[in-house]
């Protein structure tokens, strides 16, 4: 068995989201407060510092050549909308999500984790305003105690403190109850 990780990721927007689009970056102000016409790919793949860096399509499919990372975009976008219209009617807009696809013995394959609080953004459509940044049940509660904290963003991180630790299982208990339609067995 022979297995190989694609050099890139492809994270998709249905809300506008944070980073660079395939052209621009918009204000950071409206990252998190405009609903976006349609779904944005983002290709992106991991540089030599570790963290994921934009890179437009025409630069994916030269690493990967372009049927390959059509399919990938292809299977991206259906895999989103799919998972989009699935949380919709049950009161979640998936704001952002991130998918990553591998290839073993030539074919292509998902690999890691998909449509959880840590790859994706989900915000609950009742509360969703345009204007400013949204209530969600993802990781960005994490991110904004570390913003507060002025943790520098170097290894090792910080411990989080019980009650954001507390939080934050709350908040991905009640996604999961949202989206299942039962509690989550402890």
């Amino acid at each position: 068995m022979c297995g190989a990780r694609l050099p890139f990721r492809l994270r998709l927007e249905g809300i506008s989201g944070h980073g660079k689009s395939l052209r621009h970056r918009p204000p950071r102000r409206l990252a998190r407060v405009r609903q976006a016409p349609g779904s944005h790919l983002h290709p992106s793949h991991q540089s030599t510092t570790g963290h994921d860096e934009n890179i437009p399509f025409a630069r994916a499919a030269e690493l990967l050549g372009k049927e390959l990372a059509e399919k990938v975009r292809d299977t991206t976008l259906k895999i989103y909308r799919r998972a989009a219209a699935y949380a919709e009617p049950r009161g979640i807009l998936l704001a952002d999500t991130k998918f990553e696809f591998g290839l073993l013995n030539g074919e292509m394959i998902w690999i890691d984790e998909a449509l959880t609080p840590d790859s994706s953004r989900f915000w609950p459509a009742a509360e969703y305003k345009p204007g400013g940044p949204q209530p969600s049940f993802d990781k960005q509660f994490v991110r904004d105690y570390l913003e507060r904290i002025r943790w520098p963003k170097t290894p090792p991180g910080p411990n989080l403190s019980p009650d954001v630790v507390a939080a934050t299982r709350a908040k991905y208990r009640e996604a999961y109850r949202i989206l299942v339609g039962r509690e989550l067995d402890a």
